[in-house]
């Protein structure tokens, strides 16, 4: 499913918001999840840095090491479960519920709409 132009931008306008949410929570979660503070900066500076090298490296549109569409779905599961886990963690579940359902319907429609330029380019390709 080719999503219209406009609806396009804006899926991937929130996809970079739902992106710099989950790192903010995880950053957040790493804060409020130990009391020394010296292990608590750290989990706040290394949770989302280890969150952002592993989507910088396999899941942004850049990527390093380009991977298969279900490798850069994983990636974003494992990124964005850990952010939804993160904010149950810190006991928001309804905010848990609602980041996970938001990025969920978010990463199908970008998934879907990967997959319809996929087929269109390789149509191209094969036409004479």
């Amino acid at each position: 499913m080719k999503l219209p132009a406009p609806l396009h931008v804006l899926n991937e306008g929130l996809a970079f918001l739902l992106e710099l949410a989950a790192l903010a929570v995880l950053a957040r979660w790493g804060w409020e999840s130990a009391e020394d503070a010296a292990l608590r900066l750290l989990l706040a500076v290394a949770a989302p840095a280890v969150a952002a090298v592993v989507w910088g490296l396999f899941a942004a549109p850049r990527a390093r090491i380009p991977v298969p569409l279900p490798g850069v779905l994983l990636v974003k599961a494992l990124v964005f479960g850990a952010a939804a886990a993160a904010l149950q963690a810190l006991d928001r579940p309804v905010w848990a519920l609602s980041f996970a359902a938001v990025a969920l319907v978010n990463t199908a429609l970008g998934a879907a709409d990967r997959r319809a330029a996929m087929r269109r380019d390789a149509m191209r390709r094969d036409a004479p």
